[in-house]
């Protein structure tokens, strides 16, 4: 199997797959390359309402491919963060599903997901330290935003792996299942994703990422007067039925809104 990212839409989840198996899962150069215009196809489309990444068969992502990556390290960090960011600034919910390794330049992408689900296999590991690479700042400070500075410094200082549990204990992940429950719990959350207000969630998101301007905030409370949701919400609960809401990102992506590393406006996609 030629290394790709293979993408399936469907009940409203778009499923990202890391597909490299030959080394487990490692991301050449072409598969970051190719994430962020990935990311814009599901943003851009409406039956979209949740993304999900994870790996081919039982591993998550063991990293980069560093044999694939010829342009020197500072330009395959280069690409791993812009892969990085692009996720970071994908507007509806994202969530990893991670079984085996997710080590290196597969816990960066993981850890800038709004959630991770893990199978009690799994393991997890930041490893420049292995290489002598320094590591990015944003990227850090995701980790630390997560895990707490101990935690962090423990993972990129020393390059050890650990272990499912740990990374419960730590923030690094949000819940814990057998290997063989894993796919089915993701499904099942991914529903509950796809049946609540895109317009909730992609103002938590916003406001979550940073401090939002008056203006950005007056924006969220336009969208709330005018968007519908909030009628639709009301009317459901009263007449005792599920809503059926129909903001969607799609429909307002080229509204301003910032992007979560650097604070500016970004396109709509």
């Amino acid at each position: 199997m030629e290394p790709a990212l293979h993408l399936d839409v469907t009940g409203g989840t778009a499923t990202v797959r890391i597909a490299n198996p030959a080394k487990r899962n490692a991301m050449t150069a072409d598969m970051w390359r190719a994430l962020p215009g990935l990311l814009e196809r599901c943003a851009a489309d409406p039956a979209v309402r949740a993304l999900v990444l994870t790996g081919e068969g039982d591993t998550f992502c063991a990293g980069a491919d560093i044999s694939s990556l010829t342009g020197g390290v500072a330009a395959s960090r280069d690409l791993a963060i812009a892969a990085e960011d692009a996720l970071a600034a994908f507007p509806k919910p994202t969530l990893a599903a991670v079984r085996g390794f997710c080590v290196g330049g597969g816990c960066q992408l993981a850890a800038v997901c709004d959630l991770r689900f893990a199978a009690g296999d799994a393991s997890f590991g930041v490893t420049p330290a292995k290489l002598g690479i320094v590591y990015g700042a944003s990227s850090t400070r995701r980790l630390v935003e997560l895990t707490g500075p101990s935690t962090a410094k423990y993972l990129l200082y020393s390059g050890e792996l650990i272990d499912a549990g740990r990374a419960l204990r730590t923030g690094l992940v949000d819940e814990v299942w057998p290997a063989e429950e894993l796919d089915g719990r993701v499904a099942e959350f991914t529903q509950v994703l796809a049946s609540r207000s895109q317009l909730t969630q992609a103002a938590a998101k916003e406001f979550a990422a940073g401090s939002p301007s008056l203006g950005r905030i007056a924006h969220w409370a336009e969208q709330e007067r005018a968007g519908g949701d909030t009628a639709e919400g009301v009317a459901a609960f009263l007449e005792r039925r599920r809503p059926r809401f129909a903001w969607t990102v799609g429909e307002h992506a080229a509204d301003g809104r910032p992007d979560p590393r650097t604070g500016l406006p970004v396109p709509g996609c």
